[in-house]
């Protein structure tokens, strides 16, 4: 990892844990690489880091303050299903699948599989309450792509204890401290289908969201997805950038 990086997290933790709220303001520079212990150079890079990533903001004759509100690190705001929309309470998952299987057309399009590759893939159902919410499938890429895009990830999945009861996305998230992430996602209008309507207990001609999502590591992509959210699901947060 970049020492840039460990830097990075280093400030940002400590941001979060209090050592320095919203509104204070950070030691100046010298004092604050004398007590972190590094170079001058790696820790302006580190701190424009953070203030583009919203964490930090300078103000003339002040210095450099921590924002009201300090966001989330960036590789954080790729975020489970289940966390975006349990509205502070979490779906449950259930897993319905857990297999591994050949690239079918949407994962060779979208996680560029080999023809031969073998790729995990998880089918679950997020409830809250006695409700199905959503129906999630997750397909990982490849071992061996893996292993050189994230090989954290990889030993994540090799090592869950608990798929049953945990989403793809969250081992992902929880094994990606310090790598940087980002997603793409689609968002499309559809009605359930038969099996779909089944597995959410809704009739097919319901009407639904299709959520089609790529996380990338790099420029590697490490994890494809489709998430159905039925009529009646809890809200969808939605940003939309230009």
């Amino acid at each position: 990892m970049r020492p840039v990086v460990v830097l990075y997290e280093r400030i940002a933790d400590a941001i979060h844990d209090g050592t320095y709220p919203p509104g204070s303001t950070l030691p100046s520079e010298p004092r604050l690489a004398t007590e972190l212990g590094v170079s001058r150079p790696a820790l302006r890079e580190a701190l424009l880091l953070l203030q583009e990533d919203g964490l930090l903001t300078v103000r003339r004759g002040v210095g450099r303050t921590v924002n009201d509100r300090p966001p989330r690190r960036g590789f954080e705001h790729v975020q489970p299903l289940e966390e975006l929309i349990g509205a502070g309470a979490p779906l449950r998952v259930r897993a319905l699948l857990r297999a591994v299987e050949e690239p079918t057309d949407f994962t060779t399009q979208h996680l560029l599989a080999a023809a031969r590759a073998e790729l995990r893939f998880w089918e679950s159902l997020l409830t809250g309450g006695d409700t199905a919410a959503a129906l999630s499938q997750e397909w990982a890429a490849a071992d061996d792509v893996l292993e050189r895009a994230h090989p954290a990830f990889a030993e994540a999945l090799r090592a869950e204890a608990a798929p049953e009861r945990t989403s793809m996305l969250a081992v992902l998230t929880a094994a990606s401290r310090g790598v940087r992430l980002s997603a793409h996602s689609s968002v499309t209008a559809t009605l359930l289908g038969r099996r779909r309507g089944e597995q959410l207990a809704r009739p097919a001609d319901t009407p639904a969201v299709l959520v089609t999502q790529v996380v990338r590591a790099g420029d590697v992509p490490i994890l494809a997805a489709k998430h159905m959210l039925p009529t009646g699901a809890p809200a969808l947060p939605v940003l939309q950038s230009n």
